[in-house]
Order: C-alpha cells, then structure tokens, then sequence
C-alpha cells in the first residue's frame, strides 16, 4: 500500500492514475478537497478498490494518523501543498499551516510509525517529501542550473514556505534516521491542472476571447517537465533512491513565458482557429508580481547518473496534446 497525500490535485491524481494503469499495489489517497482537490481528476478510478480515499488535511494531526492506521503503507508520497505564488501573496499565512505544519505532521506521524515498523518493513519504509525548483531561489540568465547542493534563496511566501518544509524532512531524515527522500521538481504541464495555473488559465481565456495577461516583460524563464514523465521520475525514485538522498527532475526544457504563452496560442490556432484573428492577439503585459523570479532551471544528471531516468515526452508533442485534452474537456462541458 502507499499513502498518498494531495491525490486529488494535480500531479497527485496523474500520480495516481498512472501508478493504478501499471501496478496493482493500492493507495490510499489523503486530501482535503481545497479550491484545487477535485475527486473528479479520479473519476476514472470509481469502483476500483485499488484507490481508498480519505478526506482530511495534513494539518489534521488525528486525519494524518487515522489515515497511517488504515494504510498501513510501505511508502508515503507527500504532494499536498498550497503552491499558488499569487496566492502566497496575496494570503500567506494558509500556505505557512498547509506547507509547514502540514509536512511536520506527516513527518510526526511517519516517524512513530515507522518506528513501530519489524525491522524487515522499517528498512523499506520511505518517505518521498515533494519540494520545487523555486526553494533555489532565482537565476541569473547566464548561471548554470542548479545543482541538489545549491544553497535556498527563496522569494515569495510559497517558496519560503516550500524550503521550510523540504527541510524539515531533511532534519527527520538526519536526526531520526527516517527514511526521507527530497525530490524538487521544476514545473509540470499536462491535464487535470486547477484553472488558474498559467496552462489552463491561457487556454480558456484564449477561447473565451478574453485578454491573456502576461507579467512584465514575460521574459521570465521557466524548464517545463510533462506530469507524466515527472510521475515516472517518481516512480523511478520510490523504486531505487536512497534514503536521504535529494534529487532534481527537470527537463532541461527552458522558456520564457511570454514564449510558452506564444506556443499554446499557436496550438491553438491550429485546432481550434478563430475568425478574428490569432489568440496572441490576446496577450497582454500587466504590471510584474512582486518578488518575480527572472529563471529557474534544475540539472537533473544527478538521477539520470544514478536512477538512470531521463523524461521521455518531447516539449512540443506534449504541450500540443495537453492543450488537445483541455479543449476536448471544455467541448464536453459546452
């Protein structure tokens, strides 16, 4: 069993589902349902007795405990966050109790039962902690990617919140001896993202004729790493990554955003063609966001060397199919 938690938001539910296509080894999903949980990212998974779900918050230290009880899992895959930056923002203060206090729940509960574990399932115990490229901080254009030893510079209230928490695992890992492994990931595209992340949000006000807003200049750069070549990343990492171990998953895929926005507009055009004109035409530069990182970029040679995982989905062939599955979901909805 694995006890997932967040596994009805993005990356959890595409976890999940691809985790259910390949294995037969349940999960237990632990999720609170907040703005950006939907149970319908599973619909898939009705009836399966693969897939128990439970609803509660990471926060919620009697939720957290009911839910190792019931799993009693081998593993625990930590995606649930508050991981919207204008958010962050805007109201930091719920990304601090979901991010921070949440992780140290899990952490809490994770390490008492690891330790009530037989030796034999102890040493197979893991604790995979979900973290993010922004943790790093930003980049200069011209500076290498960073690197899993790259020291924190967080910006906004999210990565702060993010860096806290990536570390507490490191400090259950050091100091318990729990078998924790930090990924950081950089960001992930593809379906079953909540509306107001900027791939979906592009989509349905291009199609709406509404203005697509832009932050700044939108040189800002981004790598962009399909879900599902991420969720094998995982899958990789819970098989063959070593305890304390940290690892970077990009797809050494960098844009700027006012390039990425440009691409999906293209996309666009191309499927789903408008009399008046380009979807670009759209586009629109708003007043930046404060604390507006210029790049992000991970090297990830360290799992390639070690776990020898590399993504497999080229850039341009995933990002023409997830913009064909957002438009065939907004086709059933009309």
């Amino acid at each position: 069993m694995l006890l997932i938690t967040g596994g009805a938001g993005f990356i959890g539910s595409n976890f999940i589902l691809d985790w259910l296509a390949h294995h037969d080894e349940p999960v237990t999903n632990l999720d609170a349902l907040t703005y950006a949980g939907n149970l319908e990212n599973l619909s898939d998974l009705r009836g399966d007795v693969r897939h128990r779900f439970i609803h509660g918050s990471v926060a919620d230290a009697e939720a957290v405990a009911d839910a190792f009880d019931r799993a009693r899992p081998r593993a625990v895959i930590h995606f649930a966050a508050e991981s919207h930056v204008d958010r962050s923002i805007s109201g930091p203060k719920i990304f601090i109790e979901t991010n921070v206090l949440g992780t140290a729940t899990m952490l809490d509960a994770a390490k008492r039962y690891w330790e009530s574990l037989p030796p034999s399932e102890k040493s197979e115990f893991r604790f995979i902690n979900i973290s993010t490229d922004e943790v790093y901080g930003f980049l200069t254009p011209d500076a290498s990617p960073a690197v899993e030893t790259t020291p924190f510079d967080p910006s906004s209230p999210y990565s702060a919140s993010k860096a806290a928490a990536d570390q507490l695992g490191r400090a259950y890992a050091r100091t318990y001896g729990l078998p924790v492994i930090t990924v950081r990931s950089t960001n992930n595209y593809g379906p079953r993202q909540y509306c107001e992340k900027l791939t979906p949000s592009v989509i349905q006000k291009a199609l709406a004729r509404e203005p697509i807003p832009i932050y700044g200049s939108g040189r800002q750069i981004r790598d962009w790493i399909h879900v599902s070549d991420f969720c094998r990343a995982l899958e990789r990492i819970l098989e063959r990554g070593a305890p304390g171990e940290i690892y970077n998953v990009g797809a050494e895929n960098e844009l700027a955003n006012i390039d990425y926005v440009r691409r999906i507009c293209g996309i666009l055009d191309e499927l789903a063609p408008h009399p008046e004109g380009s979807y670009a035409d759209l586009i629109r530069h708003v007043a930046d966001r404060p604390g507006h990182d210029v790049r992000y970029g991970l090297n990830p040679e360290k799992l390639r060397r070690t776990l020898g995982w590399k993504p497999k989905i080229h850039f341009y062939t995933g990002i023409r199919d997830t913009v064909d599955w957002y438009l065939d979901g907004l086709k059933k909805v009309i």
